[in-house]
C-alpha cells in the first residue's frame, strides 16, 4: 500500500481552484464577448447599491443576467418579471458561485406586443388597487387663480398652453419643467406633482389651484414614462385637482386614468381649466340686468301688497285702548294678590315645618342609604360585566395588532438587559472581590489581635481545676494547673510529669480569645 502511495501521479497538470476558474472566465469571455439573447424575464431583485439582477429563461434553460447602476439608470424601460426582452451584452463567469451570467449593456422589450402586455398588467393591477377609481376623483375648480403647468420648458406645449389661457381668462401659471421623454421622465414628474402638493397656500410661492400635466404626441417609448409606477401613483395622490394632457387625442396612457380629467390635447386642457372670459362677462351682464328688473318687479308687487294691507289694518289708539285699561284694572288688584300670596306662603310653611323632626329625617336618611346600598350591590357586577366587555373588545382589537414593532421592542429591550446583566454581573465580580479582600484583611487583623498571637510573644494560659485562672486567690485554691503555651500545653500538680509537655492538640478549629484571663 506504501508503494501505491509513491507512486507518480503521471504528467497531468494540476490546477488551483483560482487558476481553473480563471481560464474558464477567460475562455468563455473570449468565445462570447458580444451576444444578444432573447428570453422572458424571471426573478428580478433590485439591493441598495442600484444594480439590477434579473433571470432571462426560455422553456428549457435559465441564465442569470446583471445591470449595472449606470446602464439602468440610463434605460427607458426597466425590466419587469414575465417581460419578454432582447438583452445585449457580454458572457462572463462569477467565480466565487461557480456560475456564468450575461453583463448586460442593453435590454429593450421584444416588440409592440411585449410592452403592451406590460401596459396591461400594470392597468390591471393599478385598478385593482383603486387606484383609477371614479369616486375618487375630485371636480375641477371652475376658476382657478394660479394654475400649475407640468412640462418642457421649450417644446410647443406650453407656448400653446399659455397662449389659449391668454385668449380665454388670463391667470397666474406656475411652470414646473421636466423632461417629458427618456429615463429621467418618470422622476421627474412625480417630483413635479409632489413638489407642487407640498407647497403652502398663499405662501412666497402660492399653491396652485390646479395642475396640468402635459405633452405633445409621440410613440408609445416617447410617451413610456407617463406610464410609470410612480406617476401614475403620484397624480393618484395629488391633493389638488390634475388634468393630464399626455399626447394626441388617441394616446393613452396611465396617468389619464388616474388623473381627476383627461384632455385629448395640451390646447384642450387650457380650454377645461378656465371659461371664457368675455362669454362669462356677458353671462354676469345679463343675469344682473335680469336680477334688477326682477327686483324692481318684485318691490313693486311687495308694496302694493303692503299698502292693500295697511288699508285693513285699524288705527294704533284703537289697538292699545283695551290693553290700557286691562292694565289699569290689574294694578289695582296687584297689592291685595301679592298679601294672599305671602299669606298662603307662610301658612304653608308653618305645615311644613311642623313635620320636620329627627325621626322623619333619620327615616329618610335611612331609605337613601338603602338605595345607595342596593345600587353599590348593582354597581359591582356591572362593573365586572363593563370590564368583560372592554377585555374582549380589547382582545378583538389585539388579534388585529402587529406583533412585529412588538418583537423588535423586545429584541432591543433583550439586548438592553443582557448588557445590564452583563454590567451587573461585572459589578457583583468586584463586590464579591472586594468583601473578599476586606475579609481576609479582617481575618488577618483577627488572627493578630487573638490571644494566641500573644502566647507567640512568650505569654501564657493559666487554668486551675479545669477553670481560668485570673487571680491570686484562684491559684492557691487550685490543685492542679494546666499552663497553655504557643506549642502547647503543660499540667503542673496532681501527680502529673512537669517536665513532658502535653502534646498539641491536632486540627482544632480556631477560637476566639477568653472574654477573662491572665496572660504570663
Amino acid at each position: 500500500m506504501d508503494l501505491l502511495d509513491d507512486e507518480p501521479a503521471g504528467n497531468t497538470p494540476e490546477y488551483s481552484v483560482s487558476e481553473l476558474s480563471g481560464a474558464v472566465k477567460r475562455m468563455i469571455e473570449g468565445e462570447f464577448g458580444f451576444v444578444r439573447v432573447r428570453g422572458e424575464v424571471g426573478r428580478v431583485t433590485r439591493p441598495r447599491s442600484g444594480h439590477v439582477y434579473l433571470d432571462l429563461k426560455d422553456d428549457r434553460a435559465v441564465i442569470s443576467g446583471i445591470l449595472w447602476k449606470g446602464v439602468a439608470d440610463r434605460l427607458q424601460t426597466l425590466p419587469e418579471e414575465g417581460m419578454e426582452v432582447i438583452a445585449t451584452g457580454r458572457m462572463t463567469t462569477f467565480p466565487g458561485q461557480s456560475k456564468y451570467q450575461i453583463v448586460i449593456d442593453d435590454i429593450r422589450p421584444a416588440g409592440m406586443g411585449a410592452l403592451m402586455a406590460m401596459l396591461e398588467k400594470r392597468k390591471a393591477q393599478m385598478q385593482a388597487e383603486g387606484l383609477f377609481d371614479p369616486a375618487r376623483k375630485r371636480a375641477l375648480p371652475y376658476l382657478p387663480e394660479i394654475i400649475g403647468v407640468v412640462t418642457s420648458p421649450t417644446g410647443a406645449v406650453i407656448r400653446d398652453i399659455l397662449h389659449r389661457l391668454r385668449e380665454r381668462f388670463p391667470r397666474k401659471v406656475l411652470i414646473w419643467p421636466v423632461a417629458v421623454q427618456g429615463a429621467a421622465c418618470a422622476p421627474e414628474v412625480a417630483r413635479a406633482i409632489e413638489g407642487f402638493n407640498r407647497l403652502t397656500p398663499g405662501g412666497a410661492l402660492p399653491r396652485p389651484d390646479l395642475l396640468i400635466v402635459a405633452r405633445g404626441g409621440g410613440s408609445v417609448e416617447d410617451l413610456w414614462g407617463f406610464n410609470e409606477e410612480i406617476v401614475v401613483r403620484a397624480a393618484a395622490a395629488s391633493q389638488i385637482p390634475l388634468i393630464s394632457a399626455v399626447g394626441h387625442e388617441t394616446d393613452t396612457t396611465l396617468i389619464d386614468y388616474a388623473s381627476d380629467k383627461r384632455a385629448p390635447t395640451p390646447t384642450a386642457a387650457a380650454e377645461m381649466a378656465v371659461p371664457v372670459r368675455l362669454d362669462l362677462m356677458g353671462w354676469v351682464s345679463d343675469a344682473g340686468t335680469r336680477m334688477t328688473r326682477a327686483m324692481g318687479q318684485r318691490i313693486e308687487v311687495r308694496g302694493q301688497r303692503l299698502r292693500d294691507l295697511a288699508r285693513a289694518l285699524p288705527r294704533p289708539e284703537e289697538l292699545v285702548e283695551g290693553p290700557r285699561q286691562r292694565l289699569d284694572v290689574l294694578g289695582d288688584r296687584l297689592p291685595g294678590a301679592l298679601q294672599r300670596l305671602v299669606d298662603r306662603r307662610r301658612l304653608r310653611l308653618s305645615e311644613q315645618a311642623g313635620s320636620l323632626r329627627p325621626s322623619v329625617l333619620s327615616r329618610a336618611i335611612a331609605v337613601e342609604r338603602s338605595k345607595l346600598a342596593d345600587r353599590g350591590a348593582r354597581l359591582s357586577p356591572a362593573l365586572e360585566r363593563l370590564v368583560l366587555q372592554r377585555r374582549e373588545a380589547l382582545a378583538r382589537r389585539a388579534d388585529r395588532l402587529s406583533l412585529t414593532p412588538i418583537r423588535r421592542e423586545i429584541a432591543a429591550q433583550g439586548e438592553r438587559l443582557d448588557a445590564l446583566t452583563r454590567r451587573m454581573e461585572q459589578a457583583h465580580t468586584g463586590r464579591i472581590a472586594q468583601a473578599r479582600q476586606k475579609l481576609e484583611a479582617v481575618d488577618r487583623l483577627r488572627e493578630t489581635l487573638g490571644y494566641r498571637e500573644t502566647l507567640r510573644r512568650g505569654y501564657a494560659v493559666v487554668r486551675g481545676d479545669g477553670a481560668l485562672v485570673t487571680t491570686r486567690e484562684a491559684a492557691a485554691r487550685a490543685s492542679v494547673f494546666e499552663i497553655e503555651f504557643a506549642d502547647g500545653t503543660l499540667t503542673v500538680g496532681g501527680g502529673a510529669d512537669p517536665e513532658r509537655p502535653k502534646p498539641k492538640p491536632a486540627a482544632k478549629p480556631k477560637t476566639p480569645p477568653p472574654e477573662q484571663g491572665s496572660l504570663f
